[in-house]
């Protein structure tokens, strides 16, 4: 007895993917119309474009009907993106290549908090903030350990309030 669905893992390059490479050998022997299911892979990770996704495709393989789920680009990858850059900096701590503002780092943080383990998006944000520090990216002119220690002074409160309300 075959199992009536099956779940598809794919890291794509959001909003550009092909029905080649990965995609159709391991879609292609369930059946399904590869130019549908990449167009609605494209749909679906338009906003991320530029940045690599993780999606699942969930195929009923007795119907040939599927579902999407769309992940989280990596904290990096939203960083990099955010920041305007293509790659953070090879010599972190010695070298900067960028600085976001603290509300940009919220936007981040907002946005990749389902997948943190923070408890609040003030500690989430203190996550995105040590990614930043192997990358070479200040927040707001600073070195990122002296905004955490701000945040934990509750220098940016007000900031974080004001993110969770929206």
């Amino acid at each position: 007895m075959s199992r009536e669905t099956e779940t598809v893992s794919l890291l794509i390059d959001a909003g550009e993917a092909k029905p080649s490479g990965s995609i159709a050998p391991a879609l292609g022997p369930l059946g399904l119309n590869l130019g549908k299911v990449v167009a609605d892979i494209n749909a679906a990770t338009l906003s991320f474009k530029g940045m690599k996704v993780p999606v699942d495709v969930i195929v009923n393989t007795a119907t040939k009907t599927y579902e999407l789920k769309v992940g989280l680009p990596p904290t990096s990858a939203l960083v990099l993106n955010e920041a305007g850059l293509e790659k953070g900096s090879g010599l972190a701590g010695t070298e900067v290549v960028g600085d976001l503002t603290y509300d940009q780092i919220l936007t981040v943080a907002k946005a990749k908090r389902p997948d943190l383990l923070a408890a609040s998006l003030k500690a989430a944000t203190k996550e995105v903030l040590g990614t930043m520090v192997s990358m070479g990216i200040t927040c707001d002119g600073l070195d990122v350990r002296e905004v955490q220690k701000k945040i934990d002074n509750g220098d940016y409160d007000s900031n974080i309030k004001k993110a969770e309300a929206s």
